[in-house]
């Protein structure tokens, strides 16, 4: 089952933040400092909106968790916000207030996802770090009304949108990027994908040809995958088959797809899905005998310790593509370090770093408003107006400095791992601390991203 981010052209980090040049950093260890100087907390503060009393800030974070399809599937996003105030509030808090953090799980569920933004609209400041894949109308964020009754919008700072609406929303701003214009049209259209990991993998082996296992449980994440399927076609892959998996797939279920593989003489296998659909495809491929496959490929969505431990040996040798500075090479950026130690290293996980990436656009933010307007003049409305200005936004240079970019547009930035003796090592650049940030990384595909899907079987 998964994801949206969890495909290559929705990982990595867009224009809304372009950010700091690809050569290795020196080695730091991150020292974090109150948000707000001391002489801006001497007047009286005041509730300024909602989720913002005289002694609050009340962010949500809304994350597909409970759901029997994928259980646990985005609690590292919980894990990661929660860690994130407890980090802010242990360094003088932010606007000179302890940062407060609600939950709300979607479920997989668009009603929930629903529910959760007039929860969020009626308690919180803010939703930040959220990861709800089906999420197709954000009506309640566009026109929430704020302290004054006036229908300023809820800010939303998503760590993945996988849904086309929310991506578009009017009070939405991504740290990954867009990877199409809105408003969305129906029909075809033209979309970005960052194609460089794919690249890179196609040039350790000539003639590739295979399967690419397309998320197949809900229409977000089938149209969020099926550009990518004729944008590597460019690079020279071929597809054998375009198989949809489901989070409900035992490993007996994979046994066709490794049949056809056999049958085809593969020697390509891109997973577009998470991390089990990876390790049944891979485990069933050990029990059927599948030898010719060379490649085996994956984006940010294998990057979990769950794949190491479930996969064990039959995983070995995975390439794995990350839009981000790996949690390996922490002692190369701050923020990369913030996250790790205040989560710990088991339980990092891809979804929850970008969780961290969002939650420090909003205290950027934040910030901003406070240093122009002072501990009272934070509002929605100006919040917005200081994401909607935040383009050198950079996470403290956790993902790679992309060339300049029209508005709206993908990072081409990528580093590439992989599987090696358990544990998850640098293969390209292979230079620590550095990402491959090439312009020509982005490829455009004219698609309507709704009939491919629908046609996929």
């Amino acid at each position: 089952m998964v994801a949206a981010c969890l495909v290559g052209s929705a990982c990595s980090r867009g224009a809304h933040s372009s950010a700091l040049s690809p050569t290795t950093a020196p080695a730091t260890t991150a020292v974090a400092a109150p948000t707000t100087s001391p002489n801006q907390c001497n007047a009286p503060l005041e509730a300024t909106d909602v989720g913002v009393t005289a002694t609050d800030i009340t962010i949500e974070v809304m994350a597909d968790v409970g759901s029997p399809l994928a259980p646990g599937l985005f609690q590292g996003n919980f894990d990661a916000i929660n860690a994130f105030a407890r980090f802010v509030n242990a360094h003088g808090g932010i606007a000179c207030r302890k940062l407060v953090v609600r939950t709300w799980d979607s479920k997989l569920d668009p009603s929930e996802s629903k529910n959760g933004q007039i929860d969020a609209c009626q308690n919180a400041f803010a939703m930040v770090g959220t990861n709800a894949l089906f999420n197709p109308d954000v009506t309640p964020m566009s026109s929430c009304v704020d302290k004054n009754g006036q229908p300023t919008g809820l800010p939303d700072l998503p760590a993945i949108a996988a849904d086309v609406n929310e991506q578009c929303g009017s009070t939405v701003f991504l740290i990954n990027g867009l990877p199409q214009k809105c408003p969305i049209t129906p029909g075809p259209r033209a979309v970005t994908v960052a194609v460089g990991a794919v690249r890179w993998q196609a040039q350790q082996q000539t003639g590739l040809h295979g399967l690419f296992l397309i998320p197949g449980d809900l229409p977000t994440t089938i149209q969020a995958e099926v550009p990518d399927i004729p944008a590597y076609a460019q690079l020279g892959l071929v597809w054998d088959g375009t198989p949809k998996v489901s989070g409900f797939d035992s490993q007996t279920a994979y046994t066709p797809r490794v049949q056809l593989a056999k049958a085809k003489g593969s020697n390509l296998v891109y997973n577009g899905s998470n991390d089990v659909a990876m390790v049944r495809m891979r485990k069933e491929a050990v029990a059927q005998g599948l030898t010719s496959v060379k490649i085996w490929g994956c984006a940010v969505n294998c990057y979990t310790k769950a794949f190491l431990a479930e996969g064990g040996a039959d995983v070995e040798g995975t390439y794995v593509s990350l839009g981000f500075l790996p949690f390996e090479e922490a002692s190369y950026n701050p923020a990369d370090a913030d996250y790790v130690n205040a989560v710990g290293l088991s339980n990092a996980v891809s979804w929850g770093a970008e969780a961290w990436q969002a939650a420090l656009a909003f205290q950027t933010a934040v910030d901003g408003v406070v240093a122009k307007n002072g501990p009272n003049g934070l509002t929605r409305q100006r919040l917005l107006q200081a994401l909607g200005g935040l383009t050198g936004f950079t996470a403290d240079g956790w993902m790679g400095t992309p060339p300049p970019l029209p508005p709206n547009s993908l990072s081409p930035c990528f580093v590439v791992m992989q599987v090696q003796n358990g544990r998850f090592v640098r293969v390209y650049p292979t230079k620590p601390g550095t990402m491959d940030c090439s312009a020509s990384n982005l490829l455009t595909v004219t698609i309507d991203p709704v009939a491919a899907a629908a046609a996929l079987k």
